[in-house]
């Protein structure tokens, strides 16, 4: 186990050589003389080169190959002044073109001033033998760029931000950043650059803006669109826009909607109408909604031609697998060949699987190519196993990238699109506007779609109500399956998911059974008894891997039975500190080697390599994994996933979060041989029916509620979904 000091402490020394150094996110190692000694540090630190003087900010820790180390949280550069200072760092090969020698002819000729000269007046490296005037421009031109690097490194570290930060805002604004943001700080919380509205507020306070000033009631406008949007909604009241953001903000009503009115003129926002109320949005989600509202529409009008589904095909497909279609099944057969979009919806035991199995038997005896996709690795997985045929995610299936702005895009897309007949898109209650436009333009004209999902479930995590919408629209075909299959009414599991979804109490069952409760109204003590379940009794009880087959949902990340604390104390059980067992904290938790970890982000440069030998790259949202190794000297996570491993750089590992327990809405998608779901110290917030649906759904071959039948029965009686605001509906429905 790594030994630290619970402070940070400086260090102030000299960079005698750099062993390591990464150009992308500024992680280095480097031998440092302080204390009287040499030091190994490491951490983000771009632009550290032999010879520099620095101040660094960190800990001590003690890694188990290489021995004591110093973890460096931020660092300052403080330019050479001697003239021995500045031969070794000119000596270390920092600035291109100048090596051991030339550095001591050019110190030898302009001592303390070298760098002054180096800086303003290069074309006197000339009078050097062997430096032509062109050389000495190129030498100048390559000191300018990586001290200009410098001084807005330390200018933004008296920002207060870290060097990782400030090489972010450096990429995204270039080299006039300092004063760019000195102009206008609320730059920083443009979503290419991407800080917090209060972070850039408190730096706006700090060079004097003023609380009124239009950049500031602008961007507080804004910030009120991008958090709600983060919370699903794709828009909102204009009225309620401008009333938050004037509270926030303390200034006047009138300054937030004039502010309203510039940002409308500019394209900065949209604005809409729903009935006599206007509402405004982000201009990428009301072009995202735009855009799915428009192609559906198209793809109503004009449908792919029809494909006869014979009875006595269905019966033939019947016959061959020993099965027997429901009235409603046939009819979304049915319907999914004749038609050119269909929406096919159920709970779970209502054959959803087997009817999409029929449908794919029908469409490959047309000889079509069908591409099955789900918005997350798990549910592309499930999809996989229950067809026999692969499924993709959806990021996959559209070749996710990244532009040369470093931008997420698609390589799938209008002038590229798959090369599909019809497209099954499962889970679709998870899929945002964003991510279901991306979708549609990678169709091709006459690319059929089948949409599946269950609209009792949560809606995606991302903006908008997709599905929801979808449905809601009543222009698009829907076929609702209700009939629960025999062998389905089995499971309690099963028959009680549909007994919360029609607001009634789900039946007690026995420790004999799949479903059962463990009663216990004290948060605290509930946390224990969740512990002990998931690290002993139930894995002794049914022979289950607490790490592989047993997942704690939460319905909340706070309180005692939140999932932030029971990561903490299930870590502690399931994977404690050890001699030589590595950890590493990072903006959200404390990470170990051997935690089971999710990925909380869509991140499409993470290189990983599968099973098999292939590499790719992307991890995505939901994916959950073991934490292999740390290794501090390179600065790397090693992370294994089902079927491929990754590895991260400590800068990606802030996407990391523990996993041994997780919230309902980050399982969507997924399936656990076992479910644990606390039922008690919930906030009233997410009482609510749909969220225990959710995460009763998630279990296939055990399910277990720790906590009170009154919280149950709160939850299973507040059927008052989060009211989400969406165009998509309107969009839909209007002429």
């Amino acid at each position: 186990m790594e030994s630290m000091q619970d402070a940070w402490i400086e260090l102030n020394g000299t960079v005698q050589a750099v062993t390591f150094q990464n150009p992308q996110n500024g992680y280095t190692v480097l031998q440092l003389t302080a204390q009287e000694r040499l030091i190994t540090a490491v951490g983000s630190m771009p632009g550290a080169a032999a010879g520099d003087h620095v101040t660094l900010r960190g800990r001590f820790v003690t890694h188990k190959t290489y021995g004591e180390q110093f973890e460096v949280h931020a660092m300052e550069i403080v330019r050479p002044q001697t003239a021995d200072a500045i031969l070794t760092y000119l000596s270390s090969g920092a600035v291109k073109g100048i090596g051991p020698a030339t550095a001591a002819k050019i110190v030898d000729l302009f001592g303390e001033n070298t760098l002054e000269v180096l800086e303003k007046e290069p074309d006197r490296l000339a009078q050097i033998k062997g430096i032509s005037l062109r050389k000495a421009r190129e030498i100048g031109a390559l000191f300018a760029a990586q001290f200009g690097m410098r001084a807005l490194m330390l200018r933004f570290s008296s920002f207060g931000f870290t060097p990782v930060e400030s090489l972010r805002i450096m990429k995204e604004l270039g080299a006039g950043a300092v004063e760019r943001v000195e102009a206008n700080p609320y730059l920083l919380c443009e979503p290419k650059v991407g800080f917090s509205f209060d972070r850039a507020d408190a730096l706006a306070t700090a060079l004097g803006v003023l609380p009124d000033a239009d950049d500031r009631v602008e961007s507080g406008v804004l910030h009120v669109l991008r958090h709600n949007s983060a919370n699903g909604h794709t828009c909102l009241p204009e009225d309620k826009v401008c009333q938050v953001a004037a509270r926030m903000l303390d200034v006047n009503e009138d300054a937030a909607y004039m502010a309203v009115e510039r940002l409308c003129e500019a394209k900065r926002m949209m604005r809409a109408m729903r009935g006599k109320t206007a509402f405004l949005a982000l201009p990428s989600l009301f072009d995202d909604e735009s855009y799915i509202a428009g192609r559906m529409r198209m793809m109503l009008q004009f449908p792919p031609a029809s494909i006869v589904a014979l009875p006595e095909r269905i019966d033939a497909i019947e016959s061959a697998n020993g099965i027997h279609y429901a009235d409603r099944q046939r009819e979304a057969i049915t319907q999914a060949l004749s038609a050119g979009v269909l929406v096919l919806t159920g709970g779970p035991g209502t054959g959803k699987t087997t009817t999409i199995k029929a449908i794919i038997t029908l469409l490959e005896q047309q000889n079509m190519e069908i591409m099955l996709t789900a918005p997350t690795g798990r549910a592309a997985k499930r999809m996989t196993d229950l067809t026999g045929r692969e499924a993709k995610t959806m990021h996959r299936l559209l070749e996710a990238a990244r532009d040369e702005r470093d931008r997420s895009v698609f390589a799938r897309n209008e002038q590229n699109p798959l090369a599909a007949d019809a497209i099954i898109v499962d889970e679709l209650s998870m899929v945002d506007v964003t991510l279901f436009a991306a979708l549609l333009k990678a169709m091709r004209l006459g690319c059929r779609l089948i949409m599946v999902g269950d609209e009792n479930q949560l809606p995606a995590v991302g903006a908008g109500n997709v599905l929801g919408d979808i449905i809601a629209s009543g222009v698009v075909p829907v076929v609702r399956l209700t009939e629960i299959f025999r062998q389905a009414m089995e499971s309690r599991i099963i028959t009680n998911a549909h007994r919360i979804v029609q607001g009634q109490l789900p039946e007690p069952g026995d420790r004999n059974g799949d479903f059962f409760v463990v009663h216990e109204g004290n948060p605290v003590r509930a946390a224990r008894v969740l512990t002990e379940l998931c690290t002993a009794r139930l894995p002794a009880a049914y022979g289950l891997d607490p790490l592989v087959d047993i997942q704690l949902l939460c319905p909340s990340r706070v309180g005692e039975t939140g999932s932030v604390r029971m990561n903490a104390l299930l870590s502690e059980a399931l994977n404690p500190p050890a001699f030589g067992k590595q950890e590493l904290a990072n903006k959200r938790c404390r990470l170990r080697e051997g935690d089971k970890v999710m990925q909380v982000r869509n991140n499409y440069d993470i290189v990983w390599t599968g099973r098999d030998g292939q590499q790719g790259s992307g991890v995505f949202n939901g994916d959950i994994g073991t934490l292999v190794s740390i290794d501090r000297v390179s600065g790397t996570l090693s992370v294994r996933f089902d079927d491929r491993t990754a590895i991260y750089s400590a800068v990606d590992a802030d996407d990391l979060d523990q996993a041994y327990a997780i919230t309902v809405h980050k399982s969507q998608g997924s399936e656990y041989e076992c479910v644990v779901i606390p039922t008690v110290g919930i906030p009233e917030k997410l009482s609510y029916r749909n969220l225990l649906y959710t995460g009763v759904t998630r279990a296939k071959r055990l399910l277990v509620l720790v906590g009170t039948d009154e919280a149950v029965a709160r939850m299973v009686h507040n059927h008052v979904k989060s009211l989400r605001y969406t165009m998509l509906t309107q969009l839909l429905t209007q002429p």
